[in-house]
């Protein structure tokens, strides 16, 4: 990374260029979270006191205090492509190593092992593992297979279709095919709009077209093949 990016090369022949976040910035991020949380939970938990009141009200608030620790960030960056309101306000996002958009599995590993970077005391081992590690990941990036990047918001994609209409195959793909189009689908959003012009042209065999409307026939490829609409 002398140029302070991690390249990445896809399967489809795209390079992309990421810059992972440093410690500071995800300090930051986490900072506002934490203090997003903490609103959140006091007001929850203040109306549940006040609506029940006793055991009942007590239970409740341990509840909502249980998943604003821990389902709060897994939520975000699952439905809210890999930002947690402090990451997108600081500009950062979580990936997969290999560009992909993080899933369940990557986002509940990376904040279960939050408790291991906090030790011993203010993520201490996390922010030693940021400091040795070339792309500035914790232990739970690592364990997780994750990346903390820089939001490129220069970024501009070409007009894609608000839904897709599901259309077949136009001949049988193996398994891993299939996924590499379902892959290219997601990772298209995230590209210059010259690259997405490529992957169109590289489509071509598969779709019979040629640049941005190659892609939109991709995606009603991938459409038909995960039985719902794609955006």
């Amino acid at each position: 990374m002398l140029d302070g990016k991690l390249h990445l090369s896809t399967p489809e022949g795209i390079t992309l260029a990421l810059t992972p976040a440093g410690a500071a910035r995800r300090g930051y991020a986490w900072f506002v979270d934490l203090l997003l949380r903490g609103v959140l939970s006091g007001v929850a938990v203040g109306g549940l006191l006040y609506a029940f009141g006793g055991r009942a009200g007590y239970g409740l608030a341990l509840i909502v205090f249980f998943l604003m620790q821990w389902a709060y960030p897994v939520v975000f960056e699952v439905f809210s492509n890999g930002m947690t309101p402090g990451k997108r306000w600081l500009g950062l996002q979580v990936l997969r190593e290999d560009g992909l958009p993080v899933g369940w599995r990557e986002s509940a590993l990376r904040n279960l092992l939050r408790v291991v970077d906090f030790l011993p005391m203010l993520y201490g081992v996390g922010l030693a593992s940021m400091l040795i590690d070339g792309q500035f990941r914790r232990v739970g990036d690592i364990v997780a297979g994750t990346l903390v990047v820089y939001r490129d918001r220069r970024v501009r994609r070409l007009p894609l279709p608000v839904d897709a209409t599901p259309r077949p195959l136009p001949f049988p793909l193996t398994p891993e095919e299939q996924r590499a189009l379902l892959d290219m689908v997601e990772r298209v959003r995230a590209v210059p709009p010259q690259r997405q012009a490529e992957l169109g042209n590289l489509a071509q065999p598969l779709t019979g077209l040629t640049g941005e409307a190659s892609l939109q026939r991709l995606f009603q490829y991938a459409a038909g093949l995960t039985g719902e609409a794609k955006p």
